[in-house]
């Protein structure tokens, strides 16, 4: 995002402050549509992610990861990212001068091979707890000596289980997110953690606010969001292309989270001019659809016919019933 009317627009977008979340466009009613409170006072369940039983959780703003126990139970605590998080500072706050402290959990993926979590934290970098939560562990703080400052999503190579996580930027760390956007910064990067030798690699640099990620389903490439460009990279990781990139797909708003779904297509969650909306691709790059009306959006992800819709903002964790494999 390089000119000032963007700009604008995404600070809207992100600082808009919204306490119901109500379907506004067609594809959306009252009928498919439900959400689960997240605790009062928290906010910000900004990803999502299902363990090794199908159980959710959500990560947000004061630093902690909760899991959805159904209705009768609610939300409990499971995990936190912050070594030193003080609960009277931490505990439901939503100050974004408390994130260095509390922590922020950003991106959230299950190995479904050993049902450990990995964490993409904004300030502590890549993360994983083992099935059971608690204080998470850091796995990686920086690549070839430069350090993260915005760790931001994480994803699995469902075929050789190499783990790929994103870093905003070399300079803004995510409570200076704006000026990132406003001058028009291109130092994020994409990595790769081996998690049999603990070494980081450094895929992609140079990128311009890389968010969300996402392996293909046969394992052989991973997708990148670059929000500010309002586009989908694609870098190969397997096969004659490995190491080559382009472009997968351009967007119509800025895309946050992708998450792949068991048929291999992608559903992106994106924002523009105040509205938000989950489109999703096939694996080629090709657009298949779009649900929009949901206000703001961070993440869709689908799981069992249900796609399920997070928010850097909302009180709340969405969910679109019934939609088409």
């Amino acid at each position: 995002m390089r000119g000032k009317s963007s700009f604008v627009v995404f600070s809207f977008l992100f600082l808009l402050t919204i306490v119901s979340y109500i379907p506004q466009g067609e594809a959306l009613s009252l009928g498919n549509y439900e959400h689960h409170e997240i605790p009062v006072p928290v906010v910000g369940p900004e990803s999502l992610t299902f363990d090794c039983n199908g159980a959710v959780y959500a990560g947000v703003a004061d630093g902690r990861i909760f899991k959805w126990l159904g209705n009768q139970y609610g939300w409990s605590e499971f995990a936190t990212t912050s070594p030193s998080r003080s609960r009277a500072l931490c505990d439901g706050s939503t100050n974004k001068d408390n994130e260095p402290t509390c922590g922020r959990p950003l991106g959230l993926r299950f190995d479904h091979q050993t049902c450990e979590l990995y964490i993409a934290d904004a300030y502590f970098g890549l993360m994983k707890t083992g099935p059971n939560g608690g204080v998470a562990r850091v796995l990686a703080t920086s690549v070839n000596g430069t350090p993260f400052r915005f760790t931001n999503d994480v994803d699995i190579n469902p075929v050789t289980r190499m783990v790929y996580f994103t870093d905003s930027s070399k300079i803004y760390q995510r409570r200076q997110w704006e000026s990132s956007f406003s001058t028009g910064d291109r130092t994020g990067r994409l990595m790769r953690y081996h998690p049999d030798s603990g070494v980081v690699d450094l895929l992609m640099d140079n990128l311009a606010f890389p968010n969300g990620v996402a392996a293909s389903l046969d394992g052989n490439f991973v997708l990148v969001t670059q929000t500010t460009s309002k586009n989908i990279l694609r870098y190969w990781v397997r096969g004659p292309r490995m190491g080559q990139s382009e472009v997968f797909a351009t967007t119509q708003g800025f895309p946050d989270n992708i998450r792949r779904n068991i048929n291999g297509d992608f559903w992106v969650a994106e924002n523009s001019d105040g509205q938000g909306k989950a489109a999703k691709f096939d694996a080629y790059g090709n657009f298949m659809e779009a649900i929009d009306g949901l206000n703001p959006i961070s993440h869709a992800q689908q799981f069992h016919g249900n796609l399920w819709i997070g928010s850097i903002v909302n009180p709340f964790v969405g969910i679109v019933r019934n939609i088409a494999t």
